[in-house]
């Protein structure tokens, strides 16, 4: 397939900014369908809901993995994959489904999951378009068994190639999804640390557009102080990038019940906006269930965004450590190697970085975290990483099976027990206090 030229608009960073600088916050969909008719339903659902939205194509697992010969197949079977087969779909489909969606005010970002995303990206910039995410650490030792080693070049190779595709009327983005590391019982100030790395790697290697992530935790408090740090080490790290802060609705086991899920939902809305992020990929009633349906996700865009908006900004924060922390993983990182891919393989061959409950074969999987009786999470072991003055460790370093499913299931069991009961209003949930 030949390159097209791009698609005129603006940039997707440029998009979500202008939406930033009128107060609005800019709420996204995780959607993605093989069916390029119901794909082309749920970009014009999200684009024409009453909120300040951007479009998503979520690939489905064949393609993430590069099983391309399971995607046609699946195709020509007429099979219903969990997402949309962007490099073995038609091109002529493709292109049709973007152009009937596509405007200069909607962009639409790529979201695939994949340790070797080369494919994807040069596929994505043949149509024309621009915005994706990942990650060489974000995207490996979570969802793949290949070494980081390997997804390291294969993510330099793609920031490459992204990068030059730059040109007058293309800015090409990426998110880093270093923040996300493992969905929960991740301490706020590793995900940090991962999304600032991973952020300063996309840097070196090209991309001059670029997103920083953060996933909702169990403490409201204690994200706001871990994204006041984030905000902080990009400006630090990357103060010449065109950059924005992107919030994922809690990752770990979601509420059951729907006055739950939305109370929940509402409560990232609020804390995304009161943190001054630009961005927030939503989660939906369906989440504990199943994958949700096109209007399940309108509800949940339009719903976070009638929740972000009116939010005052957050003054003076507590300080319980977590720059202070996340400032000392990214430094000790970046002095280990010039090159900052070796560096990332060496820290983690080292477990000065080290992902708890993360079972990678290049992850050391010496670090723990554990939640307190207030439902923060703190450090229960640090491994090798170099925090031992920053930390104050708990006397009793075990965690029984029971300990870690009752942490697995405090989010769920605190919004359902709180917003569960039968015929509560939406209204009710949207005013909800913080946690």
């Amino acid at each position: 397939m030949s390159v097209l030229a791009p698609r005129r608009g603006l940039s997707f960073g440029e998009v979500v900014a202008r939406h930033h600088a009128k107060g609005d916050l800019v709420v996204q969909p995780r959607m993605g369908f093989a069916d390029p008719g119901r794909m082309t339903r749920g970009l014009l659902a999200t684009r024409a809901a009453r909120a300040a939205t951007v479009g998503t194509i979520t690939i489905d697992s064949y393609t993430r993995v590069g099983d391309h010969e399971a995607a046609r197949a699946a195709l020509a079977a007429d099979a219903d994959l969990n997402g949309y087969p962007l490099v073995d779909h038609d091109p002529v489909t493709t292109t049709a489904l973007l152009d009937g969606v596509l405007t200069r005010d909607f962009p639409v970002q790529i979201r695939h999951g994949s340790a070797d995303p080369r494919r994807i990206v040069r596929t994505l910039l043949d149509f024309g378009l621009h915005a994706t995410e990942g990650g060489p650490v974000s995207y490996c030792l979570p969802y793949s068994r290949m070494p980081l080693s390997a997804a390291v070049d294969n993510w330099r190779r793609s920031c490459e190639t992204l990068a030059e595709a730059r040109g007058p009327e293309l800015e090409p983005h990426l998110e880093t999804f270093g923040g996300c590391m493992m969905g929960q019982l991740c301490p706020p100030a590793l995900l940090v640390a991962l999304s600032v790395l991973e952020g300063i790697f996309f840097w070196r290697h090209g991309i001059r557009c670029l997103s920083f992530s953060y996933a909702q935790q169990t403490h409201a408090g204690q994200d706001e102080e871990a994204i006041a740090a984030l905000h902080a080490l990009i400006r630090e790290y990357v103060p010449h990038a065109r950059t924005h802060v992107v919030i994922y609705g809690y990752m770990g086991v979601y509420p059951r019940t729907p006055g739950g899920a939305l109370a929940l939902l509402a409560e990232s809305a609020r804390l995304a906006a009161r943190t001054g992020a630009s961005r927030l990929i939503v989660k939906t009633t369906a989440e504990a269930h199943r994958l949700p349906t096109v209007a399940e996700n309108v509800t949940a865009l339009e719903h976070a965004a009638e929740a972000a908006g009116a939010v005052p900004r957050i003054g003076h924060l507590g300080d319980t450590g977590i720059h202070a922390q996340a400032k000392a993983l990214v430094d000790n990182v970046l002095s280990l190697d010039s090159d900052l891919g070796r560096a990332l393989v060496t820290a983690f061959a080292r477990g000065q970085l080290d992902v708890p409950f993360c079972l990678h074969p290049d992850n050391a999987g010496r670090a723990r975290g554990r939640l307190d009786a207030n439902g923060r999470l703190e450090w229960q072991r640090i491994g090798a990483m170099p925090l031992g003055d920053l930390v104050d460790l708990p006397a009793d370093r075990r965690m029984t099976s029971g300990d870690l499913l009752d942490a697995l299931r405090y989010v769920e069991r605190t919004f359902d027990e709180k917003y569960g009961m039968p015929g509560i209003e939406t209204a009710k949930l949207i005013q909800g206090s913080r946690t």
